[in-house]
C-alpha cells in the first residue's frame, strides 16, 4: 500500500507543481513525516517560518510535549504549536499553542483535537491551511522570524473561541479584554538545565473577547484573568453574526514582555495576513533561487528544492533586536541577557560533515553570525557546544565544533572574533566538559596513549578516538591558517594521525583497542554501539576524512582498499543487536533499504561513497551517488532513509545533485562525483555564479566522460574552494558507460594529509 500512496503522491503533487516557476512551490514540507520511532523516513515535520528564523510553526498532531510532533498518518490535529525542535529524539523547548474551537469550551488537548485532512490542507514554507472538520473552522497561518499571523475562518455562531496552551512544567497566563490582547510565558524545556529560562510570547486578536477565561491543570479559574501555575492556559470567545475571521498576531521573545511586543510591531506591525504572506513567499523564493536547477524530472525538481529547504533552519536564530537596534539574547549558557548573536539547536556530529560547508559555500553571511554565536557561547559557557538544544545537551560524541570553526576560516569567513574561536576549540580539544558530550571525554587517556581505550568504560570509545584525530586535524588546519608557531600547533597535527592507533591489520577494519594495547575481544563487525557511535566497523572505518590516502596504505594499498568499499555493498544487511538489546531504528533502516551495509540513514558513512576517487576509481562514486540519489530520497512523506539531522541529510543530497561533496572539511577541496540535472547555477554572495552544465545528463547518461573548467580540460577527482569562489563553468561530458581512464591517476587524488 505504501509504494501507491507514494505513486498517488507524486501524481498529485505534479500536477500541482508542474507549472511552477518558482522554487518555493516544488517544496514538500510533509517530506519525511511519515515517521515513528521505529522507523525513520526523516522525523521532521511540517516547518512553517522563515531561513533560520527564530521560532518554527507546525501544526501538532502528537501530544503536546511528544517529540514525534506532528505524524503523516495521524487524523486529529491537536493545536497549531510554536516549535524550536531540532529532532524528535531532542524534543523542543519554549513551545506554547494556540487552536481554534466552537460550541462548548474544550481546551484539553484531546478534547479540543479535530480530525482533518491532507486532501483539504495546503502546506508549503512561508504558509499553512487546515481544515478541522469537528469544529467546521479552517485555520491559516503565515510566519516571520519571531512572530506569526493567524487566521481563522469560523461559521456563523455565537460560540466560536480560541484557547492558548503555555504547556506544562510551568506557564503563566494574562488576559487583556480591552486591549483584545493576551500574554504569557513558558517555561518547559525537554533536556539541560537553564536559568531564568522563559519564552515570553503576546497574542493579539482583531475582534472584541465576548468570553475570557483562564485555566490551571485541568480546570477553568472563574472570574479570573491572571494565572501562574505547572499548566496555565486561557480561553477567549467571540460572537460572530456571520461566517468570518478572526485574526490573530503571535510574536514572542526569550528577553521579556516588553521585547516581544518590539517584535511584534516590528515584523508584523500595520501589515495585512496577505502582505505578511507575500514578504514570506518573497524570502523563501529569494533564498532558494540562489540554486537554479533544470533540466531534472520534476520529482528531481521538488526532491531537490524540499531538500533544500531542510537546509534553511538550523541552527535558530536565538539572538532579537531591542528597541535601540542593539542585538542581545537570552544566553542558555548563563542565564543573563547579553549582546550580541547567538544561534540554538543543531548537532555538530551530524552537521559538520556537509550542512557546515554548504552554508559557508552558499550561505557565508549567515555563518559568520553563527561564528559570532559560538564566539559568544564559549565566553558565556567555558566551551564550545556540540549538541545545543538551546544550550549543552549531553548527547552523541567528538570534539566537531573544531571542525564547523576550522572550516568556516579557511573557506573565507571573516568579521567574527577567530580569536577567541581558536582559544574555545584548543580548550576543548584538552579538557572534558561540564558533561561527557562537551570537550573531549577520556581526554587524558587519548592525550597519553594516542587512543581512548576499550577497557576503561567509556563508551563509544573507537569512534571518539576517530572523531578526536579529525578534529585535530582540523583545530592543525585552522592553526595554520591564522599563522599560529609550529611550537602551538604541531601537536594537533601528531595527534591527527591517530586514527591509525584503531587499525586492526587482521580484520581491515577499525576496532576498539585496550589500555595495554591488544585489541578487544570478542569482536563482530557488525556489532552496532559498543566502540562504536550508531553504527559499526563497517561504517566507521571510513572516519579518516583528514588521510583517505594514509587508511589506503594501511589497508595494503588502493586495490585493497577499493573492494573493501565494494564490500560494504556486496555484504548482507546483517546485523549485531546486542549493544542496544534490540533493534535501534537506524539499525532498521540499513537492513530494510537492500544496500548491503551501506547506512545512509545515519550520518557516519555518508561520505564514503566519494571514497572510489582516492583509489583511481571516481566512476564508482558516480554510479553510487546516482543509485542514492535514486532510491532513497523521494518528495514524499516516506521521502528519507532515516533521521534527516538538521539538514545534514538534505545537504548531501544538494551537494550530490550538483555534482561534488565536501569529504574533508577544514581544507579547500570539495570530491567530485556527477551533476544530476543538465544545469545547475550557484548564485555566490560575492556576485559571482558557479555555472554547472551537463547537457547528455540521463538516468542512463549518469557517468563523467571529461570535465572542463572555465573551456580548460580538467581531469583531476575534486574542486577547490577557492576557485569556485571566483566564479566558475563547469562542462561536464555525460555518458552511459564509465570511463574507467578519467581521475584513475595519483596526481588527480583529492587531498590528503600524509601527502602534504
Amino acid at each position: 500500500m505504501k509504494s501507491l500512496f507514494s505513486t498517488y503522491f507524486l501524481l498529485l503533487s505534479t500536477l500541482i507543481f508542474s507549472q511552477s516557476s518558482s522554487p518555493v512551490d516544488y517544496v514538500n514540507p510533509l517530506m519525511g513525516t511519515q515517521s515513528k520511532p521505529s522507523l525513520s523516513n526523516g522525523n521532521t515535520y511540517p516547518a512553517i517560518g522563515l531561513p533560520w528564523g527564530m521560532n518554527i510553526w507546525t501544526p501538532q498532531t502528537g501530544k503536546m510535549g511528544d517529540g514525534w510532533v506532528y505524524s503523516y498518518d495521524a487524523d486529529k490535529i491537536r493545536g497549531f504549536k510554536q516549535t524550536h525542535q531540532p529532532s524528535p529524539w531532542m524534543n523542543d523547548y519554549g513551545a506554547f499553542a494556540i487552536m481554534p474551537g466552537v460550541g462548548k469550551l474544550k481546551f484539553k488537548e484531546e478534547d479540543r483535537a479535530s480530525w482533518f485532512s491532507h486532501k483539504a490542507e495546503k502546506v508549503t514554507p512561508y504558509f499553512y491551511s487546515v481544515y478541522l472538520a469537528d469544529i467546521n473552522v479552517t485555520t491559516e497561518f503565515t510566519p516571520t522570524e519571531r512572530a506569526s499571523f493567524f487566521k481563522f475562518d469560523f461559521p456563523k455562531t455565537d460560540s466560536a473561541y480560541v484557547v492558548i496552551d503555555a504547556l506544562d512544567k510551568g506557564s503563566y497566563i494574562k488576559i487583556f479584554p480591552k486591549e483584545k490582547k493576551i500574554i504569557g510565558y513558558t517555561t518547559k524545556y525537554a533536556s539541560g538545565k537553564y536559568e531564568n529560562f522563559k519564552n515570553y510570547f503576546i497574542i493579539l486578536f482583531d475582534k472584541d473577547f465576548d468570553v475570557t477565561t483562564a485555566w490551571k491543570d485541568d480546570k477553568f479559574i472563574n472570574n479570573q484573568l491572571e494565572v501562574t501555575s505547572n499548566h496555565a492556559g486561557a480561553v477567549v470567545g467571540f460572537k460572530l453574526k456571520n461566517k468570518e475571521s478572526v485574526y490573530a498576531k503571535v510574536a514572542s521573545s526569550f528577553i521579556s514582555f516588553e521585547q516581544a511586543e518590539i517584535n511584534l510591531k516590528r515584523e508584523i506591525g500595520s501589515k495585512s495576513f496577505e502582505q505578511v504572506k507575500t514578504d514570506a513567499k518573497d524570502i523563501w523564493n529569494k533564498t532558494l533561487n540562489k540554486i537554479e536547477v533544470k533540466g531534472g524530472t520534476d520529482q528531481q525538481m521538488r526532491t531537490f528544492y524540499s531538500s533544500l529547504y531542510r537546509t534553511l533552519f538550523f541552527p535558530q536564530k536565538l539572538y532579537e533586536v531591542d528597541a535601540q537596534n542593539k542585538i542581545k539574547h537570552w544566553s542558555p549558557y548563563n542565564g543573563k541577557i547579553e549582546e550580541g548573536r547567538m544561534f540554538a539547536g543543531t548537532g555538530f556530529w551530524d552537521t559538520f560533515r556537509a550542512l557546515y560547508p554548504f552554508l559557508n559555500l552558499v550561505y557565508p553571511s549567515i555563518n559568520v553570525e553563527m561564528q559570532e554565536g559560538l564566539a559568544n557561547a564559549y565566553k558565556e559557557g567555558g566551551f564550545l557546544p556540540e549538541w545545543s538544544s538551546p544550550g549543552y545537551s549531553n548527547i552523541m560524541i567528538g570534539n566537531n565544533s573544531a571542525s564547523v570553526v576550522a572550516d568556516a576560516y579557511i573557506k573565507g569567513l571573516r568579521g567574527y572574533d577567530t580569536e577567541t574561536l581558536w582559544q574555545a576549540v584548543k580548550h576543548g580539544a584538552n579538557n572534558e566538559g561540564p558533561m561527557d558530550a562537551v570537550g573531549r571525554r577520556g581526554v587524558e587517556y587519548y592525550n597519553r596513549l594516542g587512543y581512548v581505550p576499550y577497557d576503561v568504560k567509556i563508551n563509544e570509545n573507537a569512534a571518539r578516538t576517530l572523531e578526536y584525530a579529525y578534529d585535530d586535524f582540523a583545530i592543525y588546519q585552522l592553526g595554520k591558517a591564522l599563522g599560529k608557531p609550529a611550537s602551538e600547533i604541531d601537536i594537533y597535527k601528531k595527534r591527527a594521525y591517530n586514527y591509525k592507533n584503531m587499525y586492526d591489520p587482521e580484520t581491515g577494519l577499525m576496532r576498539g583497542k585496550n589500555q595495554d594495547g591488544k585489541f578487544q575481544k570478542p569482536f563482530n563487525p557488525f556489532k552496532w554501539g559498543d566502540a562504536f557511535t550508531e553504527g559499526n566497523s563497517w561504517h566507521y572505518t571510513w572516519s579518516v576524512f583528514q588521510d583517505i590516502d594514509g587508511l589506503a596504505k594501511l589497508m595494503g594499498g588502493k586495490k585493497k582498499f577499493e573492494a573493501k568499499l565494494d564490500e560494504v555493498f556486496s555484504l548482507p544487511p546483517v546485523f549485531d543487536d546486542s549493544y542496544y538489546g534490540g533493534v535501534i531504528h537506524e539499525i532498521r533502516e540499513m537492513q530494510i533499504m537492500n544496500m548491503g551495509q551501506y547506512a545512509h540513514g545515519n550520518q557516519p558513512i555518508q561520505h564514503m561513497i566519494y571514497l572510489y576517487n582516492y583509489s583511481g576509481s571516481p566512476y564508482k562514486t558516480q554510479y553510487w551517488a546516482r543509485e542514492v540519489m535514486n532510491k532513497l530520497y523521494q518528495p514524499t512523506p516516506d521521502g528519507y532513509c532515516g533521521d534527516e539531522d538538521n539538514g545534514q541529510t538534505s545537504a548531501w543530497y544538494v551537494f550530490s545533485a550538483l555534482g561534488f561533496y565536501p569529504v574533508t572539511p577544514a581544507t579547500d577541496q570539495y570530491v567530485l562525483g556527477a551533476p544530476l540535472f543538465k544545469e545547475a547555477t550557484i548564485h555566490l554572495e560575492n556576485g559571482k555564479k558557479i555555472e554547472i552544465k551537463a547537457p547528455q545528463n540521463s538516468a542512463e547518461n549518469l557517468y563523467v566522460k571529461s570535465l572542463n573548467i572555465n573551456q580548460k580540460p580538467y581531469s583531476k577527482n575534486w574542486l577547490s574552494h577557492k576557485e569556485l569562489m571566483t566564479g566558475a563553468v563547469l562542462d561536464f561530458q555525460m555518458d552511459s558507460k564509465p570511463n574507467k581512464e578519467r581521475g584513475s591517476q595519483e596526481k588527480d587524488f583529492p587531498y590528503s594529509m600524509s601527502k602534504e
